[in-house]
């Protein structure tokens, strides 16, 4: 589903994707959010390689397109994973940050990364794997710290 949305004295229109959620099933609603292959990738991008501006989600080896990039960045910003800010040098471009509740997401993506890393060896990255491999609990918060400095957490 989706709604229009108007911005104050501008007169031009964007769409944004709203989610219903279809039952109280936290899977369910998991996927409601995650279920497409794009949303994840850009919590990867953020969350694992410091990605924060369209410009770099767009230069991913995935090749999203700039229409679903918007839509998704969208849902993580109405959903509160990301918060939406001008750059400091460049006022028209905007930079994203996550936020704690996307920060809690590092364990679910590292154990993705480790069941996927099982079945396709070649396409996990070394340096998020093998440290996860030595000491899980180290390499978790090794991540969050990682995040939190990259980003200025407070």
């Amino acid at each position: 589903m989706y709604k229009v949305i108007v911005k104050c004295n501008s007169y031009f229109l964007f769409f944004m994707r709203t989610i219903s959620r279809r039952s109280g099933c936290p899977i369910s609603y998991t996927m409601d959010i995650f279920g497409d292959k794009w949303t994840m990738l850009i919590m990867r991008d953020l969350l694992f390689y410091g990605k924060d501006s369209f410009s770099e989600f767009l230069c991913s080896d995935e090749k999203i397109a700039t229409n679903i990039l918007t839509d998704r960045l969208n849902v993580l910003l109405q959903k509160g994973f990301v918060t939406k800010h001008n750059a400091p040098t460049n006022k028209s471009k905007f930079l994203y940050r996550p936020t704690e509740k996307a920060i809690e997401l590092i364990p679910v993506l590292t154990e993705i990364t480790l069941w996927a890393e099982k079945y396709n060896p070649a396409g996990a990255p070394a340096d998020i794997v093998e440290p996860l491999k030595k000491n899980r609990n180290k390499a978790l918060q090794d991540l969050k710290k990682k995040v939190e400095e990259r980003f200025r957490f407070e």
